[in-house]
This record gives structure tokens, sequence and C-alpha cells, in this order.
């Protein structure tokens, strides 16, 4: 069996009755969207196709599905180290239709997150020019959402425990700070932020408002942001790679 409905719905379940996962991916991302965002005097400035409220939004919901596809991913990937595996065996459903589940149930909440920083923003006045802005900021966050799944899967196996989750999730906040995610950054900081996983990942969920400037001042090129999603995405990959490696040591 490739997919499971009922262990994907019971996923979904055990995720909205998990307090880590409604406060990291859903609780945080809103709260600092309103906090940085809408309750900011300078919500209404222009940030390019769109107000700088806009701007923190995309930001905050690019943070909540980087921190949800993460954690999910990595639990997944912790739970098959710990023995999960010959669980499965015993029923219908494929070790690859177990990590299919897990990833769905991911994306779910991913989008589920995204939704409502984007719902709140609607409400608090967020505001681009043209509604098709806000579908195409939204497709570029869930789709390079993805590449920190595989970051979540490599740290997951890995480390093969029940603290990989929360390791991932503070490693994203950790990137989020240093990557131009939560406060502009300025000279020196931000050099060093054009090297970080999360800038071109956030970067690239803006451009259709910012189309690549700065509020500090200057502008990313379009291939700059894709080199660095590319980079970290195989960065991210060989993580999995070892992780992968040293699960069959272990076993």
């Amino acid at each position: 069996m490739l997919f499971s409905m009922p262990f994907f719905i019971v996923e979904i379940k055990r995720q909205l009755r998990n307090p880590y996962t409604l406060a990291f991916t859903l609780a945080m991302p809103i709260a600092m969207y309103l906090l940085f965002g809408a309750n900011a005097e300078y919500a209404d400035e222009s940030a390019g196709n769109g107000n700088v409220a806009f701007y923190v939004m995309a930001s905050m919901a690019a943070f909540g599905t980087a921190t949800a596809m993460t954690s999910m991913c990595s639990l997944a990937a912790s739970e098959v180290g710990q023995g999960w595996g010959r669980q499965i065996a015993m029923t219908p459903l494929t070790i690859a239709g177990y990590a299919l589940v897990k990833v769905v149930t991911a994306v779910c909440f991913s989008a589920i997150s995204t939704a409502a920083v984007f719902a709140v923003g609607a409400c608090t006045g967020a505001a681009a020019d043209g509604l098709w802005r806000w579908f195409a900021v939204a497709g570029l966050i869930l789709a390079g959402g993805f590449m920190f799944g595989l970051f979540g899967l490599g740290v997951g196996l890995a480390f093969n425990s029940d603290s990989a989750a929360a390791l991932a999730s503070i490693s994203i906040t950790f990137f989020g700070f240093f990557g131009n995610v939560f406060m502009p950054l300025e000279g020196v900081m931000l050099d060093i932020a054009h090297f970080t996983p999360m800038y071109g990942y956030v970067a690239l969920a803006r451009w259709p408002i910012t189309e690549g400037a700065l509020l500090a001042g200057g502008s990313d090129p379009l291939w700059a942001l894709l080199l660095n999603v590319l980079a970290w995405a195989l960065v991210f990959a060989a993580i999995t790679r070892f992780g992968v490696l040293r699960s069959r040591q272990r076993r």
C-alpha cells in the first residue's frame, strides 16, 4: 500500500493535538507577523509591489513553512530509525507509503500555516498590487519548503532521537535570525546573511513584491537567490545521504 488515508487522518489529528506543532508552525509565525508587521508604525509604507505588512507576512509564512517541513520530516525519520520500520512491516503500508503520509502531512501543515498567516494579514492591512501576487508568494513558499524537508530528514536520520525535531526547528530559528527573515539586516550582517539557507528561500518568496529590492537598500539578482537555494538543497541532500548511511550502520 502506497498511501493510507486512515493513517493520514490519524497523523493530522495527532499533530493538531501537539502543542509544539501548534506553537511553532501556527502561533509563532502569526505572533511575529503581528509584532513586526501589522502593529508596526511603518506597516503601510511601500515595499515594492506591496506594503511592509505584506513583506513581513510573507517572511513569517515562509518561516512557518520551513519549521513545519523540518520538524515533521525529522520526526518521521527518527521514528523509522527507532524501529517503526518493523512495525510497518506488519501492516499493508510500505516504508515508502509511511514516508509519503508523513511528507503529505508536513505539506498540509505548511499550507495551513501559510493560509493562517495570510488570513491574519488580509484582516490587518497587508496589501499587494494584484491578487495574483498573494498566490505567487504562497506557491513559492510551499515549493521552497521541500528543501527544508530534506534538512529535517537528514537531521532525523543522523541523530535518531526524540530531540532531533527540536534540534532541527531550533536550527531554522537560528537560520531565520541570521538570514534577514525577522528584521532587515545591514552591513556585515547582511553580507553574511547572503550565505545562509533561509536567505535565498525567503527572498524568493518575497520576489513577487520586491523583485529583489532590499529594505535596507540595494537589490539581489534572481540568479543569486536561485543559486543560494540550489546550493543549500544540495547540502541538505548530502546531509540526508549521510543520515541514511549512518542509520544503516547502526542497524
